[in-house]
């Protein structure tokens, strides 16, 4: 496995942790529909918190957060706009980024941003 990919799996474990240890519920983890994934799906005082998980092994070039573009946020939405549907959820969607990094020892730093977007943010 390479070693963004092997990243990417550390940073996705350690989110879902972090929101576990804040109160967080985690529902699913990697949902999938048809071409567009979620990291994470949580739920914390009755809203569903839809969680795009950014891993960078240096913020030298681009912060994690800056990754996500307009396109993934599209993607984002409707995948969550399916998870709604398929669950018969009906409460508050949220968007959160978190952001991983190491720091100069190799631990990872977590950057949490609540409401990084919105679903028209996608359009």
């Amino acid at each position: 496995m390479a070693d963004h990919n092997e990243l990417g799996k550390k940073a996705e474990n350690v989110a879902a942790e972090y929101l576990q240890k804040k109160g967080y519920k985690i529902l699913v983890r990697n949902f999938r529909y048809q071409k567009s994934e979620i990291d994470i799906i949580a739920e914390k005082e009755h809203q569903i918190i839809v969680v795009e998980v950014k891993a960078r092994s240096t913020d030298f070039f681009i912060l994690p957060q800056e990754a996500v573009t307009k396109g993934k946020i599209k993607s984002i939405v409707t995948a969550a706009d399916h998870f709604m549907e398929e669950f018969n959820k009906n409460q508050e969607v949220r968007f959160d980024i978190i952001s991983v990094l190491p720091d100069k020892k190799g631990n990872l730093i977590i950057e949490h941003i609540p409401d990084a977007f919105e679903a028209f943010d996608a359009n």
